[in-house]
């Protein structure tokens, strides 16, 4: 085995030598060649440092294991002056100062090498990856100022010629241009190309497999984006019972819920919703959502909704919408809706008639999505809109407006606790209101604990939250504490509603499992076990 050698270095006295000390080097080695490299360092890292005037003084060797080097460091020279030719460009010298006149700005010496590398990155951004700088002609003007000349040696600028998806080769390209807005005949930038990639992480059918590559040649610039395409697919159901108060037998309800996402490979998204209530109501919706139409920011949404009430009314409502994709989070959009609704009592009231509206809307949008997680892959979600437009019956003509809100946020405490809280609310106005035009809400996607759209109001808003603790990857515990006020102007009515209880989610193999036990109370009713409802959900996603 081969002997190990020393090496200790010092100044020219004790406060060079403490001061080479504070720096550091390596001191133990398998031969003389290492010894020198470390040395020439050393020379090196104390030039940047400002004392440029370091020599070697000698080298002695002590006895076989140990040699000694003798430095005389001088004094140091604490700033460097930087002299740039007419073609620079002085805004990468906005964080400092500088002479525009004389051409030259002054940086701690310590910075140099900093400062250069983010001047660098800078050039790089701007499209030109293979540049680099160095400082040329150093000179010592006096005691305490070096200077220097910046040399930019550049290459031809880059810009971004073509991009290839591999992995999900059908891929939206739309979503390429518009959503992460990739686009070809711009300056090359690969930091800013990352950050935009990264935004495949927000997206429901599409994931990143690894970090993208560029193919550079002598005429282009190539990107390639590996992509794969995941499962989005949504099914969702589920089943509630109760007893009847009247008759003390038990009683069930149930919903479905088919989300289909990117089937066509366009990124559209298909939904169909029916829903059956335990006090007779029937809902059924279908509605499609299509982004980015002919390879444009806008985007067009149409959908169908029916309700029916037992025997007494069946309303239709159309609607078509115009998005503008902002961005990956933002959406507005202006649309139409038409309502016809027939009452199917034989006769007409003042409370109940057919009619028909017609409302111009405005839309907006924000989501926020946490993917990453399973369990609950939207961190914030803010939706609003408002109309404006008349309703007609056999009486008279009314003019109406309506505003609709729906926002909740997952407050992640730590990596078990958080916090969930829903608001949603509506408020239409008019001089009078029909019993067939009213919002109707309660139940698991409402105030929990009531049945199933059995709440009738012209204005209403609900606070949901649940405290969530995770036992695990794929399970979690919460509790339901609800609160509501709704006002019909109908019956002269002005309420608050509470709803309590608890819940749990598992993530298995074909969904994910929901089961809630809420009961409900108003401001004049106490709390009963007997009004409970228990419900079951499972949303499987193929």
């Amino acid at each position: 085995m081969a002997q190990s050698i020393h090496l200790k270095i010092s100044g020219e006295n004790n406060l060079s030598t403490t001061r080479i000390d504070s720096i550091g080097y390596k001191d133990t080695f398998n031969n003389y060649k290492g010894i020198q490299t470390e040395i020439k360092v050393l020379s090196k890292t104390l030039s940047k440092l400002g004392y440029i005037d370091n020599t070697i003084h000698k080298v002695i060797r002590k006895n076989d294991s140990l040699f000694e080097a003798h430095f005389f460091i001088g004094k140091r020279v604490p700033r460097i002056r930087i002299y740039y030719d007419a073609t620079f460009n002085t805004e990468w010298l906005n964080d400092i100062s500088y002479n525009s006149t004389h051409r030259f700005f002054e940086l701690d010496i310590a910075e140099v090498e900093t400062y250069l590398k983010n001047l660098n990155t800078r050039m790089a951004s701007e499209g030109d990856p293979f540049s680099s700088l160095q400082l040329i002609n150093i000179s010592k003007l006096n005691s305490d100022l070096i200077e220097a000349d910046l040399e930019i040696i550049s290459n031809k600028k880059r810009q971004l010629d073509k991009i290839i998806i591999k992995g999900y080769e059908k891929f939206p390209k739309s979503y390429i241009k518009h959503y992460m807005k990739l686009k070809t005949e711009k300056s090359f930038n690969l930091n800013a190309i990352r950050d935009k990639i990264d935004l495949l992480s927000e997206l429901r059918f599409a994931s990143k497999i690894k970090e993208p590559e560029v193919l550079f040649t002598q005429d282009s610039t190539t990107l390639y984006i590996y992509v794969e395409k995941t499962k989005t697919n949504n099914f969702d159901g589920f089943l509630g019972f109760g007893t009847n108060k009247n008759t003390n037998k038990l009683e069930f309800d149930g919903y479905i819920d088919l989300r289909l996402i990117n089937n066509l490979n366009y990124g559209e998204t298909l939904n169909l919703f029916y829903k059956s209530d335990e006090i007779d109501q029937q809902t059924f919706n279908v509605d499609a959502d299509l982004p980015y139409l002919f390879n444009s920011p806008i985007g067009l949404q149409v959908g169908l909704n029916i309700f029916r009430k037992d025997s007494t009314f069946l309303t239709a409502k159309q609607y078509a919408k115009l998005n503008y994709l902002v961005n990956a989070k933002h959406k507005v959009g202006i649309g139409i809706n038409t309502t016809t609704s027939t009452n199917l009592l034989e006769n007409d009231t003042d409370i109940l008639n057919d009619y028909k509206s017609n409302y111009y809307t405005v839309h907006y949008n924000y989501t926020k999505p946490q993917f990453y997680d399973p369990l609950f892959p939207v961190n914030f979600w803010f939706d609003f809109s408002s109309g404006f437009g008349n309703r007609t019956d056999d009486i008279a003509s009314q003019k109406q407006s309506i505003f609709i809100i729906d926002t909740y946020k997952v407050f992640n405490l730590n990596l078990r606790n958080s916090i969930y809280a829903r608001l949603n609310g509506a408020t239409l106005v008019s001089d009078n209101y029909l019993d067939n035009e009213m919002f109707r809400f309660g139940g698991i996607n409402s105030i929990r604990g009531f049945e199933e759209n059995s709440l009738v109001a012209n204005l209403y808003g609900v606070l949901s939250t649940e405290y969530r603790y995770r036992l695990g990857t794929a399970l979690y515990i919460h509790s339901v504490l609800d609160a509501a006020y709704f006002e019909n102007k109908l019956t002269e009515s002005k309420e608050k509603l509470f709803g309590f209880g608890f819940g749990l989610g598992l993530l298995t193999n074909a969904g994910l499992f929901r089961l809630n036990y809420s009961s409900g109370k108003t401001e004049n009713r106490q709390f009963k076990l007997s009004d409970s409802k228990v419900h079951l959900s499972l949303t499987a996603t193929f």
